[in-house]
């Protein structure tokens, strides 16, 4: 990773972390989590480091395969930290239009960590002891695991993550009913959820929802030729899985996508999408345990 695409990483990185912090504060939930877990970091863990630089104590991150490298990881710790001491306004829709969720401001957020707060977390010491966990990463006294692959319930203790996120990552999950179920293990009591989903087909079509137009048989076929393929879940189920799995539904904000297939195209599979589903080609969604 040359300099420039490490710092556009970082700045990333960055402003995922601060936006889904946004979104908690603006839901009332916690904006200090101390035990963490990120489902699909893919090839940097940045997003959970900005988390540890900013509070948190601990960090799981769950994949399916080892993508992130300890020299990426180290050279965006390092910008990290820089645009936490900088108080760095978030980066926005001008530097990364296609990230979500939108804010309505992207000043840097002095109400959730202010001077004296974020001072003690970057307090050297501090750093430093994040830079050694990185370095060592699932040693016994690390801050940071890195389980490879995820894929049992039991990789984390029950009820001891304060927050679960993920970014683009949900729509890639085949056993939906099962990952919410064993995410509701994981939390703690008073502990939420915050996924920013999206549902658009991911290059597979021409149109934005032309995925689902492949019938189940064409779409296997597809699954084949292609590695991390969609799960072609629509909105409406990840709103049923939440619920069956015993999650309160705090915020649930949609984009809509008007311009793709007509509904006439649509496989046999999808042929009953509620238009809500139908238009719906992203959702943030924040939840917290029942």
């Amino acid at each position: 990773m040359d300099k420039k695409e490490g710092a556009y990483s970082a700045r990333y990185c960055y402003s995922v972390w601060l936006r889904h912090m946004s979104m908690a504060h603006k839901n009332n939930l916690s904006t200090r989590p101390k035990v963490i877990a990120e489902l699909g970091p893919g090839n940097s863990l940045g997003i959970g480091l900005a988390a540890l630089i900013s509070g948190a104590e601990r960090y799981y991150a769950f994949d399916i395969a080892r993508f992130a490298t300890n020299e990426q990881n180290m050279e965006n710790f390092d910008m990290l930290v820089e645009l936490f001491r900088s108080r760095e306004n978030i980066p926005g829709e001008d530097e990364f239009p296609r990230v979500k969720p939108y804010l309505d401001s992207y000043e840097f957020p002095h109400h959730i960590y202010d001077d004296a707060y974020l001072n003690e977390m970057l307090n050297p010491e501090r750093i430093d002891r994040i830079r050694t966990s990185l370095a060592n990463i699932n040693s016994d006294d690390s801050f940071i695991k890195y389980e490879v692959p995820w894929d049992s319930r039991s990789i984390i203790k029950k009820e001891s993550v304060d927050m679960i996120f993920s970014q683009a990552v949900l729509e890639h999950i085949d056993n939906l009913p099962e990952a919410y179920e064993s995410m509701r293990l994981w939390l703690k009591p008073d502990g939420f959820m915050s996924h920013q989903i999206d549902f658009k087909c991911h290059g597979t079509a021409e149109e934005w929802n032309g995925h689902w137009a492949y019938s189940q048989s064409e779409w296997m076929h597809r699954r084949k030729q292609q590695t991390f393929l969609l799960n072609r879940e629509p909105h409406s189920h990840h709103l049923t899985y939440l619920n069956r799995s015993g999650f309160n539904v705090l915020c649930d904000e949609t984009i809509q996508y008007e311009q793709g297939i007509s509904r006439d195209r649509l496989s046999d599979d999808f042929k009953n999408l509620s238009d809500e589903d139908f238009f719906t080609g992203n959702a943030f969604i924040q939840s917290s345990r029942n």
